[in-house]
């Protein structure tokens, strides 16, 4: 299992805000958009972020950043520049706006494309504990196109939030794979192999002792690799892996609270209602309420 697989195993964006934004000369935002993750890719020109209490990082055009939403921060032309504006998930574009297009059209001007996801539930705590506070990709690297997402965010069409939404996902996984190449980070095998273990049937009654001996190595020394690794003991992970197939199932079908929680590897209702609020904060039929709204 590589490395890149297991921490967007369970990061769909949904929700996807998408935006096109043709700049001034002079320009800079403030962004407190509360999302959880925000990716932008520069289509022309070039930009500063300027993370609160960090460093001013350049990017320039085609270069991708992912910024994680615990970061404060401001895009601008110019790293010293104050902003004129703050973003926020109610007013996502400086004014004038149309759509998902944002400013003036000039030939000469900067543009930046970004995208959001809105819910954290659904962006994956691993994934922003394991990146960077500002992550780089620069212009050259395997990426797709950038004519085919702005060609994209300039349309209207049935079906556009689901695209919108496998567009992100297309080009945080680019970002990531990117990232991963530079700075590789080689999973531990006996990590590994509990790992797939866990995501195979995540419905078994594991116990640390159980996944040890599946994986080879003693109960000690898998629960201290796991969590150097991972970031969690073994069965936090496994509470969270079932919390997101519960999350997924509650969205995408019909089936009552307890049938789920018997899929995922819970008693009863009441267990997987408990588990679910611990992780996230909301009861299991909150969520499925929010979902389909």
């Amino acid at each position: 299992m590589d490395a890149v697989a297991e921490l967007l195993a369970d990061v769909r964006a949904r929700g996807a805000v998408f935006r096109q934004t043709t700049m001034p000369s002079t320009w800079a935002l403030r962004v407190a958009t509360g999302t959880p993750l925000t990716l932008a890719r520069m289509l022309r020109g070039e930009a500063w972020i300027v993370p609160d209490g960090l460093a001013p990082v350049r990017i320039g055009a085609n270069d991708i950043v992912v910024v994680r939403g615990d970061v404060p921060y401001v895009v601008a032309n110019d790293p010293t520049a104050p902003p004129t504006h703050t973003v926020t998930a109610a007013d996502y574009c400086p004014p004038p706006t149309d759509g998902r297009t944002c400013g003036n059209p000039a030939e000469d001007a900067a543009v930046l494309l970004s995208g959001a996801v809105e819910s954290r539930g659904q962006s994956g705590e691993r994934l922003l504990r394991a990146l960077p506070e500002v992550l780089v990709v620069p212009a050259g690297s395997p990426h797709p196109p950038a004519e085919v997402f702005a060609d994209e965010v300039g349309k209207d069409r049935p079906g556009q939030q689901q695209v919108l939404d496998r567009m992100l996902d297309l080009m945080l996984v680019s970002a990531l794979r990117t990232w991963f190449d530079n700075a590789p980070v080689q999973l531990d095998p006996v990590v590994s192999a509990a790992l797939k273990h866990l995501r195979e049937d995540p419905a078994r009654s594991w116990t640390v002792a159980e996944l040890a001996a599946e994986s080879g190595v003693s109960r000690a020394a898998l629960a201290r690799r796991f969590t150097e690794q991972v970031g969690e003991p073994p069965m936090a992970y496994l509470a969270g892996r079932r919390v997101s197939l519960a999350a997924e199932l509650l969205r995408t079908t019909e089936y009552t609270v307890d049938t789920i929680a018997r899929k995922v590897g819970y008693a009863n209702a009441f267990a997987l209602s408990v588990a679910f609020k611990r992780r996230r904060g909301i009861r299991p039929s909150e969520h499925r309420h929010k979902s389909s709204v």
